[in-house]
């Protein structure tokens, strides 16, 4: 099917271009969605009738886009679930999520205007797109972590396998200690018992005399 884009559509064209789409990309997101009209005489008309407006309408939007983006772009939202020691969420981040995090955050963002190739399934930090308008895309990321302290450590720098790792070493650390201090304790147990007693001498044994 041939449309007229009414803005620019990525990977697909600019505003004003006639492009030809497969019928059901035009009919589910493209009319729908009135970012093209069918190309035909009637509508190639309404569009140049309306194009200055079209245009002024766009570079509007853009502009109100391109300031949200400098809110946006860098930042980092909290998300908190469960998950497993190895980091793998009891269920998963979505687009739904990524704005909802955004929007508590004081941040205006719909969920179609997140971009995910999958949801999230694992704990630690991930960059989202965020496509605010046709022309203006901006990259947040998401701190998925069991709680705020742990994001606050995962903001810093660290992954789930340091932490863990981290916890382990502590761990270990602990029953090192553990281990040293009843060691140390035996031995001043040890020192603290009373000395043996030196060994008597041994009772002579009873001589016979004998007489001459």
């Amino acid at each position: 099917m041939e449309v007229i884009l009414l803005e620019r559509v990525a990977k697909l064209g600019q505003m004003g271009e006639v492009v030809t789409v497969k019928d059901g990309y035009a009919r589910n997101f493209l009319l729908p969605q009135k970012k093209a009209l069918r190309a035909n005489e009637m509508n190639l008309k309404a569009f140049e009738d309306q194009k200055a407006q079209l245009e002024a309408r766009n570079l509007e939007s853009k502009a109100e886009a391109e300031k949200l983006a400098r809110d946006l772009d860098g930042k980092q939202f909290v998300i908190i679930r469960s998950a497993s020691d190895a980091g793998a969420l009891y269920g998963s981040v979505t687009t739904r999520d990524a704005a909802d995090a955004a929007t508590a955050d004081g941040v205006s963002v719909d969920r179609k205007q997140v971009q995910m190739s999958k949801p999230i399934k694992e704990l630690g930090l991930h960059a989202v797109l965020v496509v605010l308008h046709p022309e203006v895309e901006v990259e947040i990321v998401l701190n998925v972590a069991r709680s705020p302290e742990e994001a606050e450590l995962q903001a810093s720098g660290k992954s789930i396998q340091e932490l863990a790792a981290e916890e382990e070493a502590a761990a270990e650390f602990e029953i090192a200690e553990l281990f040293d201090d009843i060691g140390a304790a035996g031995l001043d147990e040890d020192d603290d018992a009373p000395a043996p007693r030196a060994a008597e001498d041994a009772p002579e044994g009873d001589a016979t005399s004998q007489d001459d």
